[in-house]
């Protein structure tokens, strides 16, 4: 019995041991901050070479009769070329989330054709898609680093079509949509702890 407690014991010892040897990043992602999206990230270093990400954003309120609405959470693997937490990196990312757009007068087509229409009409929906990613971290000092980022992937969405922005008939259903492009865009401002 006495052996089971030590070796118990032993295991926990070890598992604080690892917990403790490996480093974490709190960051937020400047771009998303002026636009006025709450957003955060935890990235753990689990190799000498290996961190693991995830941020999530969310944007809940209606501005000046615009909606941007929306959540998503992208999870991301990424490899350091020469440490964790510092100079270049390549990732792989995954996405997901939910949005509801419209009353937008943006001057680019979005998300291709069936969104290029953001003035006139409110897209309702969900999206999922993966992409691959290049950045690269300065450090500032022991604790702060800026990072800059930019992805590129696919994501598909699948959306309902209404009339106006904030009032109006469904006028379409599970509209299926393909896009392929920039998935990823960061400036984070990064604390290691």
């Amino acid at each position: 019995m006495k052996i089971r407690y030590l070796i118990t014991f032993l295991l926990m010892l070890a598992a604080v041991q690892v917990a403790r040897s490996q480093s974490v990043a709190l960051k937020s992602n400047l771009l998303y901050d002026a636009t006025l999206t709450l957003n955060g990230g935890v990235e753990v270093k689990f190799a000498p070479k290996w961190t693991g990400d995830l941020s999530a954003n969310l944007n809940a309120w209606t501005v000046d009769n615009r909606r941007w609405k929306h959540w998503l959470v992208q999870p991301e693997a990424r490899y350091w070329f020469c440490e964790a937490f510092s100079g270049h990196f390549v990732g792989g990312h995954l996405l997901g989330g939910q949005y509801n757009w419209g009353n937008l007068n943006l001057p680019f087509s979005f998300l291709g054709t069936d969104f290029g229409k953001l003035k006139d009409y409110r897209y309702q929906g969900w999206m999922v898609g993966a992409g691959i990613a290049y950045g690269y971290s300065w450090i500032l000092n022991r604790h702060w680093n800026i990072e800059a980022e930019i992805g590129l992937g696919w994501v598909y969405t699948r959306s309902d079509v209404f009339e106006c922005a904030d009032c109006g008939q469904r006028i379409k259903r599970k509209v299926p949509h393909n896009y392929v492009g920039p998935t990823k865009i960061a400036i984070n401002l990064i604390y290691t702890l």
